[in-house]
């Protein structure tokens, strides 16, 4: 009775254990007590070995031990340990099946008595064992489901924060607000300041404070890498103190970026990246708009100049919400082979034009941009600075610009077309510093320019400067040209040889060959007057054979 009275207290220590290793200690310490044995160590199936002593501690006994253990049935049974005179597995039994078995060793066999004690000590510490790793089950699953309560409850707040994110975002483009009302509604979702930008970095629209007056710009080449990185990343991308994220639509791209100085969290990024769709929409949106009234115009720019429907040309007009009845003028801007791409060249041209107020109707023909130049806007230097701005926007001076003359109907559109034309060959023809030739500016090659033929001032030509001509075709020499920029300078030597490109010297051989050859005198008023315009018409012939 007293065995049995320990046995039972010792069961209910075990069972108040938390710890697999204390149940296991406390088991294994008390064997000696219900009988003259020792404990040679406990084997759990999925543990192993635990509170190993006597013989045991060899690993090769342990082993032969082990052996013994696969083929016992759960009822346990005699087993032999190298050394001990008895040994017998007792097993630790729970109602959820064996756990493993206490292996006691004696000097003698025990009676039936203590097998019994033994036996049920196994017993009661496989349920404390089992107890243990039920409670421990219990905590896990306690713990998960709390964890997953917090997630749930994360999941939902961040559901919540969506729905809204995508609730104020949809309203944008239901209600068509633009890339405006989207930085509008980006800076409302996370109060950080927000910037949209186009493809080249310049700032499209800005929502929030602070502001900048000038927007900063990155070099085109580090900018086309950044947003390389941001697409290839596909999620915000930090650089510098905001979050960038690229909207693509086709050819359009471009960028939100979120000025958080590092401080935005997972849902900002939620809505940057939701923010960055809608941008994309847009884009696609916009440029889908774009390419029709793209269309629209240049089909009405090609019935303008080439004057065939002007009843058609109206229709155009009114659908794009343009006004043909103002004054108007052609302009047309050519440039050099190595210059940018025709697309980089017309949205230059279209930004200058912009700029400068001078229209809006702009569309690319034939390696030339086509302005339709609200003729009002033309105050004195207007076609100038308008030039000018176009070679800003390229970062060339390569370019070149010619302006018609007014057109206040739609059957004079071809005509201010042509002059414009003209001019650009005039200045090509005549080599001018000026990238801007204005054809009312032109003088007496305007009328050359109104000729409806070319018989007369090709016989003019041929009369004062056949000789030069058949000279240089043979020779391939330079003395028309020579003669033209000498006329051109006045008779200064100096600034005929610069502007002819040769030394004083040799300039002075070409005039005295070309007086030897023509056999006109350079020094009378006349002659000077008709060589004079002679030489502008034959810059003018050249000019017009090319239009």
């Amino acid at each position: 009775m007293s065995r049995l009275q320990n046995l039972l207290v010792l069961a209910m220590l075990m069972i108040e254990q938390s710890d697999e290793s204390e149940i296991l200690r406390l088991a294994t310490k008390s064997v000696a007590s219900f009988g003259e044995c020792r404990i040679d160590g406990a084997f759990l199936w999925d543990s192993g070995w635990h509170e190993v002593s006597g013989s045991c501690t060899g690993l090769q006994v342990r082993s032969d031990v082990e052996a013994q253990f696969a083929v016992l049935t759960e009822a346990g049974g005699a087993i032999t340990i190298q050394g001990e005179a008895w040994s017998w597995a007792f097993p630790l039994r729970t109602v959820e099946g064996q756990l493993g078995f206490l292996a006691v060793a004696a000097d003698a066999e025990l009676t039936e008595g203590e097998q019994f004690l033994l036996r049920v000590l196994a017993q009661e510490t496989g349920i404390a064992l089992a107890n243990t790793r039920s409670h421990a089950r219990e905590r896990a699953t306690a713990a998960q489901l709390r964890l997953a309560d917090a997630a749930l409850a994360e999941s939902l707040i961040a559901l919540e924060r969506s729905t809204a994110i995508h609730d104020r975002l949809s309203r944008v483009v239901f209600e068509g607000e633009g890339q405006q009302g989207i930085a509008n509604a980006l800076h409302e979702l996370t109060s950080f300041p927000v910037a949209v930008e186009d493809a080249y970095g310049n700032l499209r629209a800005w929502a929030g404070p602070n502001r900048p007056e000038t927007y900063p710009k990155e070099p085109p080449a580090r900018r086309a890498e950044l947003l390389r990185r941001a697409e290839l990343e596909g999620q915000p991308l930090r650089e510098g103190d905001g979050l960038l994220a690229t909207a693509v639509a086709g050819d359009a791209h471009g960028a939100l970026v979120l000025r958080d100085e590092g401080a935005a969290g997972p849902q900002d990024r939620v809505a940057l990246q939701y923010s960055a769709t809608v941008l994309a929409m847009e884009l696609a949106r916009a440029q889908s708009t774009a390419e029709s009234d793209w269309r629209l115009r240049h089909d009405l720019v090609d019935e303008l100049l080439a004057g065939v429907n002007e009843e058609r040309a109206l229709d155009r007009a009114q659908a794009l919400g343009y006004d043909l009845h103002r004054a108007h003028r052609v302009i047309v801007v050519s440039y050099d082979q190595g210059l940018p791409e025709d697309e980089a060249l017309f949205h230059a041209v279209r930004r200058a034009a912009r700029d400068t107020g001078t229209g809006t109707l702009v569309v690319a023909r034939a390696r030339t941009i086509v302005v339709l130049a609200v003729a009002e806007s033309g105050t004195a230097g207007h076609w100038a600075r308008f030039g000018a701005a176009v070679q800003r926007e390229i970062g060339s001076n390569r370019c070149r610009v010619g302006v018609g003359d007014i057109c206040t109907r739609v059957d004079e559109f071809p005509g201010s077309f042509r002059q414009a034309q003209l001019a650009l060959r005039i200045q090509e023809a005549a080599s001018a510093e000026s990238q801007t030739t204005v054809f009312e500016d032109l003088g007496v090659y305007r009328l050359f320019g109104d000729l409806t033929t070319f018989e007369l001032l090709e016989e003019f030509v041929q009369h004062w400067l056949g000789a030069l001509l058949e000279y240089d075709a043979a020779k391939r020499s330079q003395l028309v040209f020579t003669l033209d920029r000498y006329l051109a300078a006045g008779g200064n030597y100096n600034d005929s040889a610069k502007a002819a490109g040769t030394h004083r010297n040799t300039l002075k051989y070409r005039l005295k060959r070309i007086r030897e050859i023509s056999r006109h005198d350079l020094s009378d008023p006349d002659t000077l007057f008709n060589l004079q315009l002679a030489t502008r018409a034959w810059s003018m012939l050249r000019a017009l054979r090319s239009v």
